[in-house]
């Protein structure tokens, strides 16, 4: 569940949410996936197993103080509308907690529910990027397959192999974003591990950083105009400074795991995230004396 107050990713698609709704959901991402006690979560859970902090209400009961009581992973997940696709048309607004026989099959659902919503995402991005040709031609018909897998009973989805749709998918989508950078092409950083890498000096407008690993990386004041970032993990990555608002494929939830100013540009349709800062830090104003250790 993201802490944006406010995310601007298109919010339906052939009538398909592709906005998280927690309150027709029922809490299925604070149960269904596994996660470890690290820097993102303060502490083991099991797949399947409730995160204790999941109240009967299906709601969080820490929400407001997910960051400040350890839990910074949770601020930063999308499930892009898979969620209450799940509970509400999947499985007929049955709670898995009433009906506790279809609680794993709910579980297993949503972990294929989740990137076919993603996908949606992406490929809507993508179609706005693309002008009429065979290419957008391609996009289209992969939303539309995209969107009937996701009207899938829970028996067609389990049976789907999600990795090789999102494969034929991402073939697409990268083959967009190579046009969209055409007119700006830069370094292919695909893939690349720069965790804590100090990359202010690096030239990464117009940049292929699908699927780079940035955590922590210092991206203070770069200019990542036309810059590919699917599928990028910014987790703690700093953003102060930098130009992103004409990046292809960032998503809001890629922001809120960064950290960033008030003199961050973004683009239009995303948010600054709450925890940001929002002010300059002060520098220590020169007084003219001299060095003292020139004294003699």
């Amino acid at each position: 569940m993201s802490d944006t107050t406010e995310q601007q990713s298109p919010a339906t698609v052939g009538g398909r949410e592709l906005r998280a709704d927690c309150t027709r959901c029922f809490g299925i991402c604070c149960v269904a996936p596994a996660f470890s006690a690290s820097a993102d979560f303060a502490l083991d859970k099991p797949a399947g197993q409730p995160c204790p902090n999941l109240g009967a209400d299906s709601r969080c009961g820490i929400h407001r103080d997910l960051r400040q009581r350890g839990f910074p992973g949770c601020t930063v997940f999308d499930c892009f509308g898979a969620g209450q696709q799940v509970a509400q048309v999947t499985f007929g607004g049955r709670d898995w907690r009433a009906d506790p026989a279809t609680a794993r099959r709910m579980f297993d659902t949503f972990a294929v529910m989740r990137p076919l919503h993603e996908l949606l995402w992406y490929l809507t991005e993508a179609l706005a990027l693309t002008p009429p040709g065979p290419l957008r031609d391609d996009l289209t018909r992969a939303l539309e397959e995209t969107g009937r897998l996701t009207d899938g009973t829970p028996e067609e989805l389990l049976a789907l192999d999600v990795d090789a749709h999102r494969g034929r998918v991402n073939a697409l989508l990268s083959q967009a974003g190579e046009r969209a950078r055409a007119g700006q092409p830069g370094a292919d950083r695909r893939g690349a591990v720069l965790i804590g890498v100090d990359l202010r000096r690096a030239d990464l407008a117009g940049a292929n950083l699908r699927g780079a690993c940035l955590i922590g990386a210092d991206l203070r004041g770069v200019d990542l105009g036309a810059a590919d970032l699917t599928g990028a993990d910014l987790r703690g990555a700093d953003l102060r400074g930098a130009d992103l608002s004409r990046c292809l494929f960032l998503h809001q939830s890629q922001l809120d795991a960064a950290r960033g100013d008030h003199r961050t540009t973004l683009p239009a349709a995303l948010r600054r995230p709450a925890h940001w800062s929002l002010t300059v830090t002060p520098t220590r104003p020169r007084t003219g004396r001299p060095d003292a250790r020139r004294r003699r």
